[in-house]
């Protein structure tokens, strides 16, 4: 198969069909409806909110539900060609082609919104193929299914996806316990005293910390699992799952000789170091920032269909405080985007803890905010300089 063959308007390619991909695909179809548009993706094409996955089952939706429009529909809305199940196995950025399990297709553009892939740490026993990590419908299909008639689950990683999960499942009667090799929950991403304030909370409704130790080992033992912590305790479970974060997909783009650094390195109109080749989404990397949340897709993808329909636009981010799907301690964090030591100025009330950073001239960097505290987010938000200018 060869798609734009001579003669024919050559297509813009996206390859994948997350939130980043199909996104650019109806922004950029609201600005173009002549272009043709091919849409590559390995999995079955159908589009579901991904951040759903961790808080299904407080919705009351299984695997199937969570889809919000099928593949063949998605097809016929956008005007687009969509090819399910197919592999993408290299680029020629020169002759503008790529060579895909179902044959080759030439591009005018392209997008490459391939997402990321779950962390795994090395980790001894027999059992240790046995864990689970959830980064789409299929591994959360997987899960369901697995999850079925047991009780017990161990979760590998206190971050964000760890704690949701952890509260996703505890409100539904299983028994969690959540190990983290950090001494409180979301590392440096939150404050001391949110950290513990979360802990206490989680506590308190039935999960199980286990922080400051690491998983060694995973040992089947009936039709359970056996872990040994760096400490030498042990853990006994049902299922775990890997909760430790994602790392972008890479392969593709260095295979082709795109720059890559944390992510596909990108300038400000989302463009590689390959001319007409551009990524989006957990993938990339844009001046520095790897953002793998919702709100910096969508600024990215407006600002990039525009500049596929011919109108060059840069990306720029507000600031975008992120809203943590943990009911039973509802939390927004809006830390800054550089790394490091950061000395908060703590506020702990009775239900909620607020955490400020300010810079040496006074203005405000970033914020987090726990429990009652997180009414003022509209308030500090507007205090916050934006993320890229």
């Amino acid at each position: 198969m060869s798609r734009g063959a001579a003669g024919e308007a050559r297509p813009v390619v996206i390859v994948g069909s997350g939130l980043a991909g199909y996104t650019v695909a109806r922004e950029f179809r609201k600005l173009d409806t002549a272009t043709p548009l091919v849409i590559v993706t390995r999995d079955a094409g159908d589009f579901y909110s991904k951040p759903m996955l961790s808080n299904a089952l407080a919705q009351g939706k299984g695997p199937t539900q969570l889809v919000h429009t099928e593949c063949a529909t998605m097809a016929a809305q956008l005007a687009a060609t969509i090819l399910a199940e197919t592999i993408v196995t290299a680029i020629d950025p020169v002759a503008r082609n790529l060579t895909t399990s179902r044959g080759e297709i030439v591009y005018r553009d392209l997008l490459l919104a391939v997402g990321a892939d779950p962390i795994r740490l090395p980790i001894e026993g027999d059992g240790a193929g046995d864990v689970l990590s959830i980064n789409d419908l299929d591994d959360y299909t997987v899960f369901r299914a697995r999850l079925e008639g047991k009780r017990s689950v161990v979760i590998i990683g206190a971050g964000l996806i760890g704690c949701e999960f952890a509260n996703d499942l505890v409100g539904h009667g299983y028994q969690v316990a959540l190990v983290d090799l950090a001494d409180q929950p979301l590392g440096q991403l939150v404050s001391p005293k949110l950290g513990t304030a979360l802990q206490k909370r989680f506590a308190d409704i039935g999960v199980d910390w286990r922080l400051g130790r690491s998983v060694q080992r995973i040992d089947r033992t009936g039709s359970g699992l056996r872990l040994t912590l760096s400490d030498d305790m042990v853990l006994t479970a049902d299922l775990v799952l890997s909760a430790i974060g994602l790392r972008p997909r890479l392969q593709l783009a260095q295979t082709a000789g795109l720059a890559t650094a944390r992510g596909i390195h990108v300038d400000r109109h989302l463009q590689t170091s390959a001319a007409r080749v551009y990524a989006l989404g957990d993938c990339a990397e844009v001046d520095g920032l790897v953002l793998p949340f919702v709100l910096p897709i969508m600024h990215a993808a407006r600002a990039l269909a525009k500049t596929l329909a011919g109108q060059p636009t840069p990306v720029s981010y507000p600031a975008m405080p992120v809203v943590v799907k943990t009911p039973a301690y509802p939390m927004v964090l809006a830390p800054p985007a550089v790394g490091g030591a950061r000395a908060w100025a703590e506020t702990v009330a009775v239900d909620g803890v607020r955490a400020l950073l300010h810079g040496p001239a006074g203005d405000l960097l970033g914020f987090v905010l726990g429990g009652t505290a997180v009414a003022e987010k509209q308030a500090l938000t507007r205090q916050l300089p934006p993320l890229l200018a």
